[in-house]
This record gives structure tokens, sequence and C-alpha cells, in this order.
């Protein structure tokens, strides 16, 4: 049977390619990595900056870092606020895990009319705070045990306010930012986000704890975050 040059060259290249597209989706993901990115940047204003010289202390004995370079705030914007960043966890020194990405939200609880933005580290210092988080939909002021503390710019003193608290939250804010800002916002895994930017099947449980998915588009934030 004689077969046609076309379908020969177009079966020939298919086979060639399809290695490498079943790859693609996790290394591709432009909306995804821009996130990424972003946060590695707030990570480095707010970690690295001398705005928040209390931030590099509790870092030493983190046990997970969750990061929103952007949570618009304001009763004209949906009525509530609403953000997106990535969580990473921490086994050991230096064994950061690859972050997973999650959405903050809120009620009515601490916004204004005319609105504001802030880019967000909470730092977790405890297991029992990095399981609430990543156990299920988490309500800041409301979770049972779980203790934070929320900071804005230029007010001193974090290290002694921290205390016990599981989680220390630094904001960087445009306009006015108090606690009561924070306090009653919810924190949610988006595993359809991580299921684009990791492959299929991916969970914030599979990528936090069990350390089943990778993207070497994630290293660079990693890596900053080894420092401490």
């Amino acid at each position: 049977m004689k077969l046609d040059r076309r379908t020969v060259l177009t079966g020939t290249a298919a086979a060639f390619a399809a290695p490498f597209l079943t790859s693609m989706p996790a290394r591709a993901d432009a909306k995804r990595q821009s996130l990424v990115d972003s946060c590695l940047a707030t990570a480095r204003k707010i970690l690295g900056g001398p705005d928040f010289p209390d931030a590099a202390k509790q870092m030493s004995t983190a046990r997970g870092v969750l990061i929103i370079p952007e949570l618009v705030q304001g009763g004209f914007i949906f009525g509530a606020a609403g953000g997106r960043g990535v969580l990473l966890g921490r086994s050991s020194p230096n064994n950061w895990s690859y972050p997973a990405f999650y959405g903050m939200g809120s009620g009515s609880v601490g916004l204004q009319v005319g609105g504001k933005v802030s880019e967000i580290v909470f730092i977790i210092r405890t297991e029992k705070g990095l399981q609430a988080v990543i156990d299920h939909k988490f309500k800041f002021g409301a979770e049972a045990g779980v203790t934070m503390v929320a900071v804005g710019i230029g007010l001193e003193g974090a290290s002694t306010a921290a205390g016990g608290a599981d989680i220390v939250a630094f904001a960087n804010s445009q306009g006015l930012f108090a606690g009561a800002s924070i306090e009653g916002s919810y924190i949610d895994a988006d595993n359809d986000w991580n299921a684009l930017y990791y492959g299929g099947g991916a969970t914030a449980k599979g990528v936090i704890l069990d350390r089943r998915f990778t993207n070497p588009g994630a290293e660079p934030l990693r890596q900053y975050l080894s420092k401490w």
C-alpha cells in the first residue's frame, strides 16, 4: 500500500511533538506564572524591605507563608474584597514547598467605601496554623485555637505583639490599614488554578504536604524564601 507523503509527515510530526505537549500546560501558563512572580515581588518588598523589620525576624521559625500581592477592598467593588495569592509550607530549614494557589475574600467586616489596595504577607508560625489553613476554608478571627496578629506599615513592635500568635500578617496598604480589614476574611484553596499550573489532579495538599507537583517557574520564589 502506497502511503501519502503528507500523511507520513503529519504522523511523524505528531509523534515527535507528543512527549513535549504533555508537559506544556505546567510550563506555559502565563496567568498563573504572573501571579507567582507578583508574589515574589511582594515578598521582597515586605520581608526584605525597610518598612517591616520584624517580618524577617518572624521568618526564622515560620512553618508557612501566604502571600497576597493585591487585595482590593472597598464597598464599590463587589461590595466586599478579593485577591489571589500563594501558600508555601516549610518542612525543614531551606526546604520550602512549591506554591499552592489560594483565593482571599471577605464580607463587609472592616471594609470602607472608597476602597484600598493591600499587599499582605501572612507568616504562619505554627504547625497548627498551617494545618488549619490547608485543611479547609479558613476564616481569620473565627478559627478556634488559631490566633492572628495584623500589623500595618509604620507600626512597631510586631515581634512583641505576636507573642504566641499562630499567624502574623504584615500588610502594606494604600490608605489606612486596620486589623479589622483582615478579621472576618477567608482564604480557600483554588484547585482549578493549581491544576492549570501543575497539571491535572494538583491540589493544595498535594503541592504543599505531599510534594507531588513541581513547576520550574516557581523556583525563584522558593529560592528567595530559602534565605530564612
